[in-house]
């Protein structure tokens, strides 16, 4: 008996030496969009509601509150700000840093996924601004075209050592692991394609995670550059976290790409998600936001046992910059700006360059219900580049000639600041930015007709089914649809009849047979032919993404060097040239269809400003009444289409 009581003794005492318990926090940010200063380039002034250098404060203050933390960055940093640009324009001289790079170092970033965007200035761009980052690059889902070989590291294996809750010193292996979308090889072929090849996120992780274990991983983090949704993971999926949180081995999933916040109101009626702990499928996960509006914050209970560590408990938020009353809650980090004066005056001068003269302001406050300048102009550049590039190609240039762009900046993000402002008067380079942000290249594809309706039937997918009996307050817009996404062809006439359901849902998916909102599609006067041939000047991203009918690879016909916004930033050049200024008064080609119902109340959200209010007041092609501003910051109005 006694000797029972101290075998068990013993082995309790040897249990209690061998059982330990961790804390540990894992910070992340996530699509920064080279958003390092607290600056709005495009409108040449200070902002409280976005930048690294802010979001360094929180990190700060959240690294304070804890005795074991981690950072990460999960990707699309090299892109989407004039200061990337910026970047580019600088890279080829001696010594340079990318300026995130300047202040990620001093941050002390643990390891760095990358991102899809991060890819848009070409490989050879991406891996020279890498080599001024001092943490680890990964990615494990792209490999190399002739060698089958990981292009970056795939995963990276951190020996770390941390406090536990007993005040002990305790040894533990992370291992991160990064993964990207697979569509990058459409997105940016012109810079990948056969060079490299993108493989599926999930069938990655499967085969990947358990070599991490074998090689020592004590806990596993998967950087995933894929936002989440709650359908069965597909192959070579977009979003793809949902698969990625049933892969075993995983302890923790930091998310990006989707430019959305988790937990977060938006995601609770998702099947496997947990909010109030921030899992999904029973895996601490989190987002936060883009442009560094948020930081990701996930808190990890570890247990060391006999088998090893065990994340035993969990919880995840998104930090936000600002409150409920989207006033700041921090102060930028001095050092930091201080370490990107050279770059941020860079910059200003960079995107200050003038370019030419504007006959009248271009807003995109209506760009959502109306015919809009600020797509207009980028369609009229678009067109006139084909129509001089294809002058001498007898195939082609005897078909009519299109041209898509989409309101990159109304209201998007759920901002009621995002929206794009041109003043009448002189251009500069930074509006060319403002009206085109992205470094996309020209592509034209030929078309039919019965593809450009359906085209056009998919982008009609961001408006909200109207009853047209009720005279309850309806809003116009489903604002789960992006913006990016809401396609304008110019060239061709046509009405929505928003009072019909839409054929497609936001991935050009069918999803209402029946269902038809193009009205009157026209071309010169006349119906347009289902099997008449168009060309269409779109940008590579839409041109090559499959997602709209018509696009695709197969139907690409020519394929520019240029990035759009050069050409139109050479379109405003030579207009100023030609005839002292350059116009971008909307041609009024597309209008939602008219509703016979004098007590409809139809809701529409735009910008809140004065300016907006003047700008309506002139230009908006339906009666509109300012109702109120809502909880979100948008000035909401009534319109009326009878």
């Amino acid at each position: 008996m006694l000797r029972t009581l101290i075998l068990l003794v013993t082995g309790l005492l040897l249990m209690t030496a061998q059982a330990a318990t961790l804390q540990l926090r894992v910070l992340e940010t996530t699509d920064l969009h080279v958003n390092i200063m607290d600056f709005d380039y495009y409108k040449d002034r200070p902002t409280d509601q976005y930048g690294l250098v802010r979001g360094a404060t929180l990190i700060r203050q959240a690294r304070d509150e804890v005795a074991n933390s981690l950072l990460v960055d999960n990707g699309d940093l090299l892109q989407g700000s004039p200061m990337g640009d910026y970047g580019v324009s600088r890279s080829g001289e001696e010594g340079w840093v990318h300026p995130a790079y300047k202040v990620m170092n001093l941050m002390g970033y643990d390891v760095a996924n990358l991102g899809n965007h991060d890819f848009n200035y070409g490989l050879d761009y991406l891996r020279k601004a890498l080599q001024g980052a001092e943490f680890p690059a990964i990615s494990a889902n792209v490999l190399d075209a002739s060698t089958g070989d990981h292009v970056f590291e795939p995963y990276l294996i951190k020996p770390c050592v941390f406090t536990d809750t007993a005040g002990n010193e305790q040894p533990l292996k992370v291992g991160f692991i990064g993964f990207l979308p697979p569509q990058i090889m459409r997105w940016d072929r012109e810079h990948l394609e056969g060079v490299v090849t993108a493989q599926d996120i999930v069938e990655t992780a499967t085969t990947l995670v358990p070599k991490m274990r074998a090689e020592g991983a004590d806990i596993v983090i998967a950087l995933s550059h894929s936002g989440f949704h709650s359908e069965p993971h597909e192959p070579m999926a977009e979003q793809a976290v949902n698969g990625l949180s049933q892969v075993p081995g995983i302890d923790a999933i930091v998310m990006g790409h989707a430019h959305k916040v988790f937990p977060g109101p938006v995601f609770e009626n998702d099947t496997g998600v947990d909010i109030k702990r921030g899992t999904i499928n029973g895996v601490p996960a989190v987002m936060p936001g883009f442009w560094g509006n948020h930081i990701g914050v996930i808190d990890l209970t570890l247990e060391k046992h006999t088998s090893g560590w065990r994340v035993v408990d969990s919880h995840s938020e998104a930090r936000p910059l600002t409150g409920p009353d989207h006033k700041p809650r921090v102060e930028a980090d001095a050092e930091l700006v201080a370490v990107l004066a050279e770059d941020h005056e860079g910059t200003r001068a960079f995107v200050g360059r003038p370019i030419g003269e504007a006959c009248s302001e271009i807003y995109s406050y209506l760009a959502l219900i109306q015919d809009d300048p600020s797509i207009q102009i980028v369609n009229d550049a678009q067109i006139d580049y084909v129509r001089r590039a294809v002058r001498d190609n007898d195939a082609l240039n005897a078909l009519p000639i299109l041209a898509v762009s989409a309101p990159f900046k109304a209201g998007g993000q759920r901002d009621p600041a995002n929206y794009t402002e041109v003043e009448k008067g002189q251009l500069s380079f930074r509006n060319a930015v403002d009206l085109y942000p992205f470094p996309n290249t020209l592509v034209v594809l030929k078309i039919t007709g019965a593809e450009l309706k359906e085209w056009l039937e998919c982008a009609a997918g961001q408006f909200n089914q109207i009853d047209p009996s009720s005279g309850e307050p309806q809003m116009l817009i489903d604002n789960r649809f992006p913006n990016h996404n809401f396609d304008v062809i110019d060239g061709v006439e046509y009405q929505i009849d928003v009072t019909q359901p839409a054929r497609y849902d936001d991935h050009c998916r069918l999803i209402h047979l029946e269902a038809e909102r193009i009205k009157a599609l026209s071309w010169q006067g006349q119906p347009v032919n289902p099997e008449k041939h168009f060309l269409v000047a779109a940008n590579n991203y839409r041109a090559y993404g499959g997602k709209f009918a018509g696009t695709g690879a197969e139907s690409v016909v020519f394929a520019s060097p240029e990035e759009n916004r050069d050409i139109l930033a050479d379109y405003i050049q030579r207009q100023t040239r030609d005839q002292g200024f350059v116009c971008a008064a909307a041609d009024h080609n597309w209008r939602l269809a008219p509703i016979t119902n004098p007590a409809l109340d139809l809701r529409f959200e735009t910008s809140p400003s004065a300016k907006a209010e003047r700008f309506i007041e002139a230009h908006a092609r339906h009666g509109m009444t300012f109702l109120h501003e809502n909880d979100d910051g948008f000035a909401v109005h009534r319109v009326a289409f009878h």
